[in-house]
């Protein structure tokens, strides 16, 4: 069994994905990292195709693209990362077995999960902004369209870095957003939980009113 049959038949575009730090989400889709993608657009499964871009194939495929290789190169790599064996003689393969992630995958993951959870706070900001603008003059402001005001340039400004900066300007950034991240993290969760629970009940969100 040569590399492309014994890789094909193994791993999964999903597999490959999580391997090299990319984060997919539970229905599959992910970042893509073949465009300046601010939104989950690329479907990954057996195969991976981006809404956006429409970059589309397989495993091979998709580390081809990601590590700008050869195809027989990246099918290689994903079999020596993988732990699959390979050869001309027809040896049995051996069932994929993820390895402990080298120091610079679990970089990568969490250069990943930083800009997931940054995007995911600046669409909230949009959501803030809009929803809670004042519909008169004489309204107070609500807490969170301040918020939405005062950070909404920062958080796009920080994905741009993400996008556009060198890997060293990411890494600086990664380790100075860390502890930020980890708030936004949880913030996010505790509103989207909220969020649930009061649309299930009827009720409005804590701290939705406003003060005349």
């Amino acid at each position: 069994m040569n590399v492309f049959e014994a890789v094909k038949q193994n791993v999964t575009t999903r597999q490959a994905a999580e391997l090299y730090g990319i984060t997919v989400s539970r229905n599959g889709m992910a970042v893509c990292p073949f465009h300046n993608d601010k939104n989950p657009s690329m479907k990954l499964d057996r195969r991976f195709h981006c809404f956006g871009c429409q970059a589309d194939g397989d495993a091979v495929d998709f580390v081809s693209r990601l590590f700008q290789l050869p195809s027989k190169e990246a099918a290689m790599k994903l079999a020596d990362d993988l732990g699959i064996a390979y050869d001309n003689r027809q040896k049995p393969t051996v069932k994929p077995h993820i390895r402990e992630p080298t120091p610079e995958q679990k970089y990568r993951q969490e250069e990943m999960h930083c800009y997931k959870v940054l995007c995911e706070y600046f669409h909230l900001l949009q959501k803030w902004e809009q929803q809670y603008a004042p519909q008169t003059p004489e309204d107070d402001l609500h807490p969170l369209f301040v918020e939405a005001l005062q950070r909404k340039t920062y958080t796009e400004y920080l994905l741009d870095s993400f996008l556009d900066g060198s890997p060293e300007e990411r890494r600086e950034l990664v380790a100075q957003q860390g502890k930020e991240v980890m708030k936004l993290e949880q913030r996010i969760a505790e509103w989207t939980t909220a969020g649930t629970l009061h649309r299930g009940t009827g009720q409005k969100q804590p701290g939705t009113d406003r003060e005349r």
